[in-house]
């Protein structure tokens, strides 16, 4: 029989994990949970002569760690069970880390075409005119095409588990065996699809990439990022792109993500039960031209999906678009009351973007509906399902009045005029 203990995550299940890991009593104060420790610097021992000053093992400098950091972190880490985690300023700063630390000039880097905006940038622009790495872009599903695009000085593969906007799910395991076997790291953002619902470590991956500012902190008011691995993997981050690039997260958003992720396992249910009840509403009305949400039969990783999440979900992210121009589109959104028309995702309330056809880096490797028609992006909030349909609904209902029908699939038949055909390459 285990005994249980708060304090050992391999003791204990996700939500109690959730409520007390990283936690400690103060000892000052007797405090039970974790204060908010806005301090600059920390008390040095009598004789100082043998520290390392830029340890960020060490209590020191916040600059190189905190306290709030250092219990955020192992939180993190046993959360994604990892060995350890680096807390960053923000998401785009841990991305940034790991491509930093384990890309070096003239190394090749193989990337899924379809990502986060900032990733897409830091591959096309910054990383090879700073620092000569070059990335070849590729759909990370099609194996073959990844294997394709292996060179001999590929030193890095990296994917997103749910591809931010399309939803594309990517096969880790896969993805970790074709790594491992070229000599190569999987980096894996994970973003979409954060603890319980998907562990990539336990799948193979290297180092797991989270946006705190999303589901991990799920109330909209507190921005970091995380890296999972292991202890040696980590321990580079620590050192070389948290000490000395500057990339470190402040104490008051450590404590704000420590206090928001308590309910993570609790939100994660909400959001996938609503998610799944929208997608299938709007896959089942006519005036939608598509809907693209793992948890969807109609998906085309669904059975990737439910074999890689093992019956825990399918995240809370889904992609739609009406059938029409982007003005159409937009006037959908501006008739929404509950769902708020704003970037970001993840948080407790529903949120809303319209995304044209062209302009978004990458968007030339989106698939044609998503160029035909552009994209509305919906994190399902944690609002009464009921609710949120409804408002889904009236909004519809106003601005394309039931009674025209179209094909889904890929809207044959529409009026050029109103639903022009992106070309690949064309502005």
């Amino acid at each position: 029989m285990i005994v249980p203990d708060r304090h050992d995550p391999r003791t204990v299940g996700d939500a109690t994990w959730a409520v007390h890991g990283g936690n400690a009593v103060d000892g000052g104060s007797g405090a039970i949970r974790t204060p908010i420790i806005m301090a600059n610097a920390y008390l040095l021992p009598d004789d100082p002569s043998g520290i390392d000053w830029s340890n960020p093992e060490q209590l020191l400098y916040t600059r190189t760690t905190g306290a709030n950091q250092q219990a955020l972190e192992a939180k993190l880490a046993a959360m994604d069970g990892g060995a350890a985690a680096a807390a960053f300023a923000s998401g785009v700063a841990a991305l940034h880390g790991v491509f930093f630390c384990f890309l070096a000039a003239g190394d090749h880097a193989i990337v899924s075409d379809v990502a986060y905006e900032a990733t897409w940038r830091l591959f096309t622009e910054l990383l090879p005119a700073k620092y000569g790495i070059e990335a070849t872009f590729v759909d990370t599903s099609d194996l073959d095409a990844v294997r394709s695009a292996l060179r001999p000085n590929t030193r890095l593969i990296h994917t997103e588990v749910i591809a931010n906007p399309t939803t594309r799910v990517a096969d880790i395991t896969e993805l970790a065996g074709i790594a491992h076997n070229a000599g190569a790291v999987l980096s894996v953002d994970s973003t979409f699809s954060p603890p319980p619902l998907y562990r990539p470590l336990a799948d193979g991956a290297d180092l797991v990439v989270h946006s705190l500012t999303k589901y991990i902190n799920g109330h909209g008011d507190a921005m970091g990022g995380a890296v999972i691995g292991s202890a040696a993997d980590i321990a580079t981050l620590r050192h070389d792109a948290l000490t000395d690039v500057g990339g470190v997260i402040s104490p008051f958003n450590a404590w704000l993500i420590m206090r928001g992720s308590v309910t993570l396992p609790l939100r994660l249910a909400q959001h996938q039960a609503n998610a799944q009840r929208i997608a299938e509403f709007l896959a089942g009305d006519p005036r939608v031209a598509f809907v693209e949400y793992p948890g969807l039969s109609s998906h085309a990783q669904h059975d990737l999906a439910v074999r890689q999440f093992g019956g825990r979900g399918f995240g809370g992210m889904l992609a739609f678009a009406l059938a029409g121009d982007s003005e159409l589109q937009n006037r959908f959104v501006a008739r929404l009351r509950v769902i708020t028309s704003a970037v970001s995702l993840g948080h407790d309330e529903s949120l809303i973007v319209q995304v044209g056809p062209t302009g978004r880096g990458g968007w030339e490797h989106y698939p044609e509906h998503f160029r035909r028609f552009g994209h509305l992006r919906l994190s399902v909030g944690l609002e009464d399902a009921d609710d949120l349909l409804a408002d889904l609904r009236q909004a519809v209902d106003a601005v394309m009045p039931a009674g025209g029908r179209v094909n889904k699939s890929r809207c044959r038949g529409c009026d050029p005029k109103v639903d022009p055909v992106v070309q690949p390459g064309s502005r």
